[in-house]
């Protein structure tokens, strides 16, 4: 299986150009009011950026710019998400944040939200401070109870009972978007409560979704769509040929286990309401046009195989923390078999394994802990490694050697003088009370950036810190918090095996 990081399967341009045509034909579709529920990520979608080499993380909201006088924006959160804290694995910031987040990401783009949607909540303390909290900043939060008997109770949840009972959230524009931090937070019920509601005032409001993946009019087993199979393995999600559309038009389109499932329902539920049949498949309510604008279909191929693996990592480390459970990495392990590879298939995972197998080897004197490696594959495929020692951990050593790679600095020259080493050593043990002086890469970058100060060299290196962005990277062991906030913050795609970095317990 071949690999560049730097070839290009999507055409961005074409891709803005379909798929804003495509949603102004659904709009006019209805009474010039579309509910569209908008599935993944609106900004730094980095899953389609991984699987689909060439797409912008941020093509969606440029989307949105180019609707934006026919558009605005309503965000969905599930209660049980703020109770539980639960986290966006690329970002590490909860839910709840993630949406402020989010806010301030649509602000910045010149988007505005709406308003925000606590769904199905049930008297949660931290969900309702989660409500004051918006409400005192400016944003409209509403709180939508459960509806007893949802969805099947369908003559109960279409009425004045059901989503009758949800605030109705004042809109203005042909075009609303309705999206969430995350899955399962809620944006279907929230559009049909709205298109209910809308009908109750004489409009003639339509439904629609947008979800990127899978990508309907790829084959079924195509590498790009399994890649979502294993991006969502902890909700069991399926791909399969949507048989709502086989019977309806003879024609084959990917879809997944729950929308299918889900369509009887959701097309009895929109008839209810409506008076008439919207859809004659899950598909029909799709506007996603991402197969068209793929262009090297062999290079999403390769790409979506690598997702493949990053998730198999990932949820390996996951299992080994506690966070997930085993089933999860058992789903992705078949699809592995399915496509015949295996971890030595991802380009740094064998060296970062080497060098880690070399330092415990040589068994170097006056370590402590466990021997650890990273490495890191750049763009124009150089495999830099780098490992943990009494004064730095695995990440710093790698990062330092890479954006040495990328300046030209000669590998024996030091970034760091052995004086600023000990001195932050001096405060982490005597000051801060750390039990060990080794560096993690946040402390290591903020001694970088105060050595390029008077070190010309380390200022060059620190300037070729933005070429790791993108870079495929592979540690032997789970990195610290230090070390994952550093390489979070740098942009790297991270997988690790699910080993612990010290035998220690608590690591803060």
């Amino acid at each position: 299986m071949s690999f560049d990081p730097a070839n290009i399967a999507f055409d961005n341009e074409r891709y803005l150009a379909e798929q804003t045509a495509a949603i102004r034909k659904r709009i006019a579709r209805f009474d010039n009011k579309l509910y569209l529920e908008f599935g993944g990520k609106l900004v730094f979608d980095y899953h389609a950026s991984r699987v689909l080499p060439g797409f912008d993380p941020n093509v969606k909201v440029r989307l949105l710019q180019q609707l934006a006088d026919d558009a605005e924006i309503i965000l969905c959160i599930y209660a049980g998400d703020i109770e539980r804290n639960k986290v966006r694995a690329d970002f590490g910031h909860t839910y709840d944040s993630d949406t402020f987040k989010l806010i301030d990401d649509l602000r910045e783009w010149g988007l505005e939200v709406r308003g925000v949607v606590i769904t199905r909540y049930q008297d949660q303390p931290a969900a309702l401070a989660f409500h004051n909290k918006l409400e005192a900043r400016g944003v409209p939060a509403y709180l939508h109870r459960p509806i007893p008997g949802y969805p099947t109770a369908v003559e109960r949840v279409v009425s004045d009972q059901g989503y009758g009972s949800n605030a109705y959230i004042e809109t203005e524009k042909p075009l609303v978007i309705v999206n969430a931090p995350g899955p399962n937070s809620g944006k279907m019920g929230t559009c049909l409560s709205q298109v209910y509601h809308e009908h109750q005032r004489g409009i003639g409001a339509g439904y629609a979704k947008f979800e990127t993946f899978p990508i309907w009019n790829l084959p079924l087993r195509h590498p790009v769509n399994a890649a979502y199979e294993a991006a969502t393995a902890d909700l069991g999600d399926v791909n399969m040929i949507d048989p709502h559309h086989l019977a309806a038009y003879d024609e084959q389109a990917v879809n997944y286990n729950r929308d299918v499932a889900a369509f009887p329902l959701l097309r009895r539920i929109l008839e209810k309401i409506t008076g008439t049949s919207m859809y004659r498949s899950p598909t029909d309510m799709g506007v996603n046009r991402a197969g068209f604008a793929i262009v090297d279909d062999e290079r999403a191929r390769d790409a979506g195989k690598q997702e493949i693996l990053r998730r198999y990592f990932r949820y390996a480390c996951e299992v080994a923390v506690g966070q997930e459970d085993p089933a999860a990495v058992h789903r992705i392990e078949l699809l592995m078999q399915e496509f015949d590879i295996g971890p030595e298939h991802r380009p740094p995972v064998a060296p970062a394994r080497e060098v880690a197998e070399q330092s415990r080897s040589s068994e170097r004197e006056g370590h402590r802990g466990v021997f650890s490696g990273a490495a890191l594959l750049l763009s124009d495929g150089t495999v830099v490694t780098g490992r943990n020692s009494s004064l730095m951990h695995s990440a710093s050593a790698l990062v330092l050697n890479a954006i040495k790679v990328l300046s030209g600095v000669p590998r024996h020259m030091d970034l760091l003088s052995p004086s600023v080493i000990e001195a932050i050593g001096r405060l982490r043990e005597e000051v801060l009370g750390r039990d060990s002086i080794s560096l993690n890469l946040e402390d290591t970058l903020v001694a970088l950036a105060a050595s390029s100060t008077t070190n010309p060299v380390a200022y060059e290196a620190l300037r070729h810190l933005p070429g790791l962005r993108g870079c495929e990277m592979h540690m032997t062991h789970l990195p610290t918090p230090g070390d994952q906030q550093g390489l979070r913050r740098l942009g790297v795609n991270l997988t690790c095996d699910p080993n612990f970095a010290t035998n220690k317990l608590f690591v803060s």
